[in-house]
């Protein structure tokens, strides 16, 4: 050991946070129409643009981060912690975990406990850990298309087999097809991902939805892998509920995957909770995790979450206000100046699901129109799986200013088609 008198003078670093320090936060006006320029970044969503859509003049409004500046506190949190050198393996405090657990409390009313919680290095790596965890090669695991592609490959590429349950279209959005459901299940079927609240159509699942789905896959064995990373990004009047805290038996067949990274902007920290409450389940996850060996995660990911959820929730109103208005513009643009397209009115997400049917274009006509016509550049809905086609995906956490000129580009575009 050192000599005492050799350590630093500080040798700890937690989120033991005084008042002073949550009312500075708490007061903070947050200016979401300016953005920091991200070109020359190493970003993926801008610095790909050429290699991704064939051409780098596009506006970029298609994977889901959000070109608004991470939170200060954050960046103040990681800039602390850079006064010490060293940078060597490190461990999570007891103050991250209360930081998640009195985040989920608050927000989503769910009481979760410190030993449910065990780390991931984000939720595309928990849904291939969770493959290998809990099924077994020819095994079959359900999705609920259209939904995020990496559910689809963390089925296929492991040797299961995958099997469709589609979303339900109507009037007003999308439902959940419990009678489908039950008809795909057979003896096989070992496990359900659930997109909570979903990706790309913008759902927030209700309580009584999500115990009919509980009580379905109890009856039948199934485990469901509840993808929760979106769950803070609510617009408005709209109210996550965890599928585990909906009742005892969804608690005791539900993995649940969290993170900080859409919410705040960390997506490149690579840090997320899997909060599973079943101590059977929990083994299971933990055995893989370790045997992997992805289990330490890194120290600003710790850092960061911790500062996220400590001194976030002032911060993420104000997002969600803005996000709100930006949907609002595009819902109104479209109705009044763009009938063709018809969003999807989203509950929770910053991204949009515009309906482009009536275009009459096939998917890949469609992706081109928009990059080569009107200059934006979106995710095309067939990548989603079936009852994408025809659909595009737009992210719009970004300044209003940039909504409006995709908007306006778009419609000039149209405008040459006759």
């Amino acid at each position: 050991m050192h000599p005492k008198h050799l350590q630093p003078s500080c040798c700890s670093f937690s989120f033991s946070a005084n008042f002073a320090s949550r009312s500075i936060y708490s007061l903070m006006k947050y200016n979401f129409d300016e953005a920091p320029c991200r070109e020359n970044t190493n970003c993926l969503k801008w610095d790909k643009r050429e290699e991704v859509f064939g051409k780098a003049d596009v506006i970029p409004m298609w994977i889901a981060d959000m070109d608004f500046s991470t939170p200060p506190f954050i960046i103040k949190a990681l800039r602390e912690r850079l006064n010490h050198e060293i940078l060597g393996y490190s461990y999570r405090p007891d103050s991250y975990f209360d930081a998640i657990i009195n985040w989920v409390s608050a927000l989503h009313g769910w009481d979760i406990r410190q030993e449910w919680i065990e780390f991931s290095p984000g939720v595309v790596p928990a849904l291939n850990i969770c493959t290998l965890a809990y099924t077994s090669p020819g095994d079959e695991i359900i999705i609920q298309p259209p939904v995020y592609p990496p559910f689809y490959g963390a089925v296929t590429d492991h040797g299961r087999r995958l099997v469709f349950n589609p979303l339900l279209e109507n009037e007003h959005g999308y439902s959940m097809d419990f009678e489908g459901l039950r008809r795909v299940i057979t003896p096989k079927t070992k496990m359900l991902i659930l997109s909570n609240p979903h990706n790309p159509v913008g759902r927030v699942w209700t309580r009584d939805e999500l115990s009919e789905l509980a009580e379905i896959c109890h009856e039948k064995g199934i485990i469901i892998l509840s993808d929760e990373i979106h769950s803070d990004l609510l617009l408005p009047g709209m109210k996550h509920v965890p599928l585990a805290s909906v009742s005892e038996k969804a608690a005791a067949m539900t993995v649940t995957c969290m993170a900080p990274s859409k919410t705040f902007n960390l997506a490149g920290l690579s840090t997320s909770s899997m909060i599973i409450s079943d101590p059977g389940l929990m083994e299971k996850y933990r055995t893989t995790l370790i045997g992997l060996h992805m289990h330490l995660g890194n120290i600003f990911g710790n850092i960061a979450s911790e500062a996220a959820y400590t001194f976030g929730r002032e911060w993420l109103e104000q997002l969600m206000k803005y996000i709100e208005g930006n949907v609002d513009l595009v819902m109104d643009f479209c109705r009044d100046r763009l009938p063709v397209i018809r969003p999807v009115r989203p509950e929770a997400t910053y991204m949009i699901w515009l309906d482009c049917r009536a275009m009459g274009m096939s998917g890949e006509a469609l992706n081109r129109f928009f990059v080569e016509q009107a200059g934006v550049g979106m995710n095309e809905g067939s990548r989603f799986g079936p009852g994408g086609e025809g659909f595009m995906r737009m992210n719009v956490a970004c300044p209003r200013a940039t909504v409006l000129h995709a908007l306006e580009s778009i419609e000039t575009a149209i405008k040459t088609l006759g």
